[in-house]
């Protein structure tokens, strides 16, 4: 029997907590798919989230088709997003989820590996990184097939930060958060643009000191303590930032993200994930960029990938 050509695409989120049904919405409102898949291991809740997410579709732009289920979804899938795990308690480091989530990452993993799934995954579970690579490892898909959604939003906390020091849109700044997402992220400035000109060649007009640029820094990485302390979780800016990389890969936009990759010798690094500048597009990581970094910068970001290397292998020892 001849196979039929696949007509739509079609993104399986995995986890319908704030953060997986927030980039759902955000998926549908802008018809970034034509077909989406949802799979909780509450599945009276996933299906409540199919009616609700459904409701949607009178008020928007949008004729897609949304159903929940079990993992046999993700067999037919471009992408899945995984956003399962145990959300972040006050007070708490993504790091200190490590043992926990590993184990839900794992039965995860080996539920799409047994579905031969061909298609692109892009993790959100905290720690990012570190579940991050032990998907790819369980799997052993294509790492490049195989991302993490790492400092994209840091990225775009920093972005936002400049913005209001600046007096320019977020947009038109050539900076990124690299390293963890988390608290050994390194926010590079001293290299940074604004539309292709030097962004230190204002440094003295808006006395950016070296401290207050390290305040900068400081913001964007307390940012989502600051959230949780008051409302809980974060949903909103991650759930946008996974359809942003979602619609990348759909519309082949090759747009760079800092994504997270499987390190393989970028600034001297291997073995583990890691948010770097990647060019984004149709079949996942299209290549990866090495934005200049200070000395200071390096150190930190050597540093970072130290902290993500012993994260990991407590990981992976608590999934043996």
């Amino acid at each position: 029997m001849k196979k039929m050509k696949k007509t739509s695409n079609k993104i399986v989120l995995i986890g319908a907590g704030a953060v997986g049904t927030t980039f759902l919405f955000s998926a549908i409102s802008q018809g970034i798919a034509e077909e989406y898949g949802i799979i909780d291991i509450n599945t009276e809740g996933a299906f409540g989230n199919k009616l609700d997410l459904e409701d949607s579709l009178g008020s928007l732009p949008s004729n897609a088709k949304i159903s929940s289920g079990g993992y046999e979804l993700v067999s037919s899938a471009d992408i899945v997003v995984i956003t399962a795990g145990r959300p972040q308690k006050p007070g708490e480091t993504r790091l200190e989820m490590v043992a926990d989530n590993a184990k839900i990452m794992k039965s995860i993993a080996n539920e799409i590996k047994s579905k031969n799934f061909n298609g692109i995954t892009i993790i959100a579970s905290n720690p990012v990184d570190v579940m991050t690579t032990v998907y790819q490892k369980i799997t052993g898909f294509n790492d490049k097939k195989v991302i993490s959604s790492s400092c994209t939003l840091d990225t775009s906390r920093l972005k936002l930060e400049l913005a209001k020091i600046f007096k320019v849109s977020p947009a038109e700044f050539g900076a990124f958060v690299i390293g963890e997402h988390g608290d050994s992220s390194v926010s590079t400035l001293a290299h940074g643009t604004i539309k292709g000109i030097p962004m230190n060649k204002y440094y003295d007009e808006y006395d950016l000191t070296v401290k207050k640029q390290n305040d900068i820094h400081e913001r964007v990485k307390r940012k989502a303590y600051e959230i949780i302390n008051r409302k809980s979780s974060t949903f909103y800016g991650i759930g946008t930032a996974l359809a942003e990389i979602s619609k990348a890969i759909l519309r082949n936009e090759k747009k760079i993200f800092a994504t997270g990759a499987l390190l393989s010798g970028e600034y001297g690094q291997e073995g583990v994930y890691a948010g770097i500048p990647c060019v984004i597009g149709k079949q996942g990581i299209r290549k990866t960029l090495e934005f200049p970094l200070s000395k200071s910068e390096k150190a930190r970001f050597d540093k970072s990938i130290k902290i993500l290397k012993e994260a990991t292998k407590i990981a992976l020892e608590a999934i043996v």
